[in-house]
């Protein structure tokens, strides 16, 4: 069984392991090191699920799109530095990013561009360096206006048929007491 595992592994390895990269195994349960350096990458590939140590420093990255380093739940070492990161709205994942995982490596990364930036620490970039960043997210303000109005009207509709219920049923009690008031006949005795 542990012959059959360790052939196995390195077909696994070989599955997710990005072309241009070279990966190795930590242990199974340790996870994999992927080391992707060096390699004139322009934009991030794919990973592997389980990768621990990622190494993409000296490359040609100038930004890592949203969302693209969430599913490395595993992730222990991650090193970027000497990549031409362009600093604009869409670097704020990245910086955001590195801010939860490791102060550290954000702390060694630096924008290359604009001009104005040039050189300054991404940990040190604010809203004012940014201009106005357009919302990032693919939601509009419209969409949750139209959903929130008709929630509002059917929350409306429900207590108006709530109320007019509850009158209803007031005078239904009402005349069912009424009803069982009302006086009796009697019937005379005859002797």
């Amino acid at each position: 069984a542990v012959l059959g595992c360790a052939l196995l592994l390195p077909r696994v390895l070989a599955e997710d392991c990005p072309s241009q990269c070279s990966c190795w195994s930590l242990g199974e349960p340790w996870g994999t090191g992927v080391d992707c350096s060096s390699r004139g990458l322009r934009a991030l590939p794919a990973l592997p699920r389980l990768t621990r140590r990622l190494h993409l420093h000296n490359n040609s990255l100038a930004s890592i799109p949203a969302g693209a380093l969430d599913s490395l739940g595993h992730l222990q070492e991650l090193q970027l530095w000497d990549n031409p990161w362009h600093c604009d709205c869409h670097i704020l994942y990245l910086k955001l990013w590195l801010q939860d995982f490791s102060a550290p490596a954000l702390a060694r990364l630096r924008c290359a561009s604009p001009a104005q930036l040039r050189m300054k620490a991404l940990a040190q970039l604010t809203g004012s360096d940014l201009g106005v960043c357009a919302r990032l997210l693919p939601t509009k303000c419209l969409q949750f206006f139209w959903r929130d109005l008709v929630l509002i009207a059917g929350a409306i509709i429900t207590l108006l048929l709530v109320a007019w219920a509850l009158k209803f049923s007031k005078k239904l009690v009402c005349q069912l007491r009424l009803g069982s008031r009302r006086p009796r006949r009697s019937i005379p005795k005859t002797h």
